[in-house]
């Protein structure tokens, strides 16, 4: 019996209407807060009091909300949009698609090396810029390849989801993830990009090391593939795009933009305003470079958009819920309740409970930035409460969110590239299990760590 996965949004309206019962079964109360900067107010711990006044909100509440959340959210939403418009832009050059096809062919018939540096471009790419749809014109290629070099479709989609999930687990400036995460958590954008950059690395290696073992173990025993060897009659190499001087400079700007960035990030201090501009003045410079024609980059920067339209929507829908729970007064108390069991344990195990209550969330909320406006302003007040810092709630967002997209199938990146693939669900369950295990157990000691040290 197959079982049907409702859509996202449908889970999002379905904790929606969860926030509202809450508010009408939950005594309403409120911690104290006190600004510890400009703009950034924090929990006080054991300030925590039932409200003698309290609203109950009707049930239109869930209607009316939402244009509010919306409004609330705008700043996140535009965000979204113009990024994917600048996508857009990009995909119309199609130097990113050359660039690859380039590098597959200089990899054609290196088994190790590809593993090595796929996995390291995919990874490379979401930390820093969150592409993952964009992977899905790869998946036969790569599966061509491995064909051509006597390795089954298991590998290919190793090579791309891990990429993908790794960079995701362990990103560093996600614009869709990170970013959004810690704007929402009130902390610095960009801080703690050192001790994610060792994550980033650290899982990285256990990623290719599984993949390169698997390869090893079915090489010497092809009854133990966990996939079939497909014939080398899929895509071609050279079907893609030839990587021109023009590609060649939009690929520098790109590379250049991650490095601005950074630097924006960690020197400037840029939050979500600047980033926009930096994306912004990319996708200018991409039109100008690349020469495509005022009206076409236009239609593909709005096609870019459109691309990213449900993820938009789905920030917006996940601001409800937390609103919902603001106005009807129990926000603080559902973080009383959530914080109570956490604030027994010792903090670097709290930051470990933490991060399994965002791996299990995952399940239902797959979207990052919608999970992001959904938890964070829960988990945020939480850290403050068990005695850690507001970035360790963060990375246990990101762990969560990232490395459980390897094998929960509401995630619509896996389920797709696995179909391209030609690799049932079932059966990548049984490639990833291990992995998934050593990913996590990774994660808890880096959650361990981050707390020990008071990153």
């Amino acid at each position: 019996m197959k079982i049907r996965i409702p859509h996202t949004l449908i889970l999002l309206l379905g904790f929606m209407v969860l926030a509202l019962v809450l508010t009408w079964l939950l005594p309403a109360g409120a911690f104290q807060m006190t600004e510890i900067a400009p703009g950034r107010s924090v929990v006080v711990p054991g300030t925590y009091a039932p409200l003698a006044d309290r609203t109950y909100l009707p049930p239109w509440a869930l209607l009316t909300t939402v244009p509010r959340a919306f409004a609330e959210a705008q700043g996140v939403i535009f965000f979204i949009l113009l990024v994917g418009g600048v996508f857009g832009i990009l995909r119309r050059t199609e130097a990113i698609e050359a660039g690859l096809g380039a590098l597959m062919t200089r990899l054609r018939g290196r088994q190790t090396v590809l593993v090595l540096v796929a996995t390291a471009i995919f990874a490379l790419l979401s930390a820093s810029f969150g592409m993952a749809s964009e992977y899905l014109a790869f998946v036969t290629v790569i599966v061509a390849l491995c064909a051509a070099m006597k390795l089954d479709a298991m590998v290919a989609a190793g090579v791309l989801l891990v990429g993908y999930g790794v960079g995701y687990g362990a990103s560093t400036t996600n614009p869709f993830t990170v970013v959004v995460a810690q704007e929402i958590a009130g902390v610095p954008l960009g801080s703690g990009l050192w001790f994610r950059f060792i994550v980033l690395a650290l899982a990285y290696a256990v990623g290719v090391h599984h993949i390169l073992r698997y390869v090893r173990r079915a090489k010497a025993e092809p009854d133990r593939a966990l996939a079939p060897q497909p014939q080398a009659d899929g895509a071609e190499v050279g079907s893609f795009p030839p990587i021109d001087g023009g590609r060649k400079l939009v690929l520098a700007l790109l590379a250049l933009t991650i490095v601005v960035q950074m630097a924006g990030i960690l020197i400037g201090h840029w939050r979500l305003p600047q980033l926009g501009g930096l994306f912004l003045g990319l996708g200018l410079a991409v039109a100008l470079v690349g020469r495509i024609p005022g009206d076409e980059a236009c239609q593909a920067f709005i096609e870019g958009a459109s691309r990213l339209t449900g993820t938009a929507l789905l920030v917006g829908f996940a601001r409800a819920i937390g609103l919902i729970l603001e106005d009807g007064q129990v926000l603080h108390t559902l973080v009383q309740v959530t914080s109570t069991p956490l604030a027994a344990l010792p903090p670097a195990v709290s930051g470990v409970g933490m991060l399994g209550i965002q791996s299990f969330l995952n399940i239902f909320i797959p979207s990052g930035s919608g999970q992001a406006f959904a938890t964070m302003p829960i988990m945020a007040p939480v850290a403050d409460l068990v005695g850690i810092s507001r970035q360790a709630s963060v990375l246990a967002f990101q762990f969560g969110d990232g490395f459980t997209n390897l094998i929960i199938p509401t995630n619509p990146y896996l389920m797709a590239v696995l179909g391209l693939a030609g690799v049932s669900y079932g059966q990548w369950v049984r490639f990833v299990w291990p992995l998934m295990l050593k990913l996590m157990g990774l994660s808890a000691v880096a959650m361990i760590v981050a707390v020990q040290i008071g990153l």
